[in-house]
């Protein structure tokens, strides 16, 4: 049986984790690389899980998998689960927002974006001019969906919106289940984003409020905390994947100019 010494004062530990960056399968967020450092975080009982997010969004597969297992960790731990946005936490970085109890902000940052796109190039003009023959072989009619080489084909565009509504449904979904009541009776899921108090009075997010001073008002002045992160890849590490590393690096920060950041 353990003893409890009684001239030493039980101390709450808080485990941060830091999701920054792009939600990506390769690169940046995803649910391989944070699954181990999500469950050590829950499975050090800890009086509570902080999740300091500074996401512009990215991979709406990756965003549901990573909040689906927040969600999961936290009910089997019992363990509450608090949202602080740093920068922005925009489209898929608000999906992960949403997956904790309560989400703070600072009065500049950037939340929402609660929409799904697709983006790409049409270069069939560019491959004419140049007397370049495009070839293509399919067995199936929807094979060459949207290749960028022909001409956009009305069927595709159509066949396109209707995948990009049904990822945008269990987006809306998502936020619908996690904030429920607290979000304000208006379409808020149009793509747009909100900063500071104007995303607390419609709902999308509670408080204003900064990591280290709303854990220790909540579970007292000697509160520890300890950071964990998704680690990089062993040869990243090493400089020896810097090609694929400059090249995501241009993509995050792309992703990060959407919001002024």
């Amino acid at each position: 049986m353990k003893l409890k010494n009684p001239f030493r004062c039980d101390v709450n530990t808080v485990c941060v984790v830091r999701l920054n960056g792009m939600i990506s399968t390769g690169r940046g967020l995803n649910d391989a690389g944070l699954a181990p450092v999500l469950q050590k975080a829950f499975a050090k009982k800890p009086a509570a899980v902080a999740l300091s997010i500074n996401s512009p969004g990215g991979s709406p597969v990756q965003s549901s998998l990573i909040g689906a297992r927040i969600r999961r960790l936290a009910q089997e731990f019992e363990t509450p689960v608090y949202a602080f946005v740093e920068d922005v936490a925009a489209s898929g970085g608000y999906w992960l927002a949403a997956s904790a109890d309560e989400i703070y902000i600072d009065a500049s940052s950037v939340v929402g974006s609660i929409g799904v796109i697709s983006s790409g190039f049409g270069l069939n003009q560019f491959i004419e001019r140049h007397g370049i023959e495009r070839r293509v072989h399919t067995a199936g009619s929807s094979k060459s969906m949207l290749d960028p080489f022909q001409p956009q084909k009305k069927a595709d565009v159509t066949r396109l919106k209707s995948i990009l509504d049904g990822v945008h449904q269990t987006f809306k979904d998502h936020i619908i289940d996690r904030r429920g009541a607290k979000l304000a009776e208006r379409d808020l899921f149009t793509g747009e984003i909100w900063i500071g108090q104007k995303a607390i009075d419609d709902g999308l997010a509670d408080a204003i409020g900064h990591l280290v001073p709303t854990m220790k008002e909540k579970f007292g002045e000697k509160t520890r905390f300890r950071v964990l992160g998704q680690k990089k890849p062993l040869l990243s590490r090493f400089g020896m994947s810097l090609l694929s590393d400059v090249t995501h690096s241009i993509e995050e920060r792309a992703a990060f100019a959407r919001f002024g950041m």
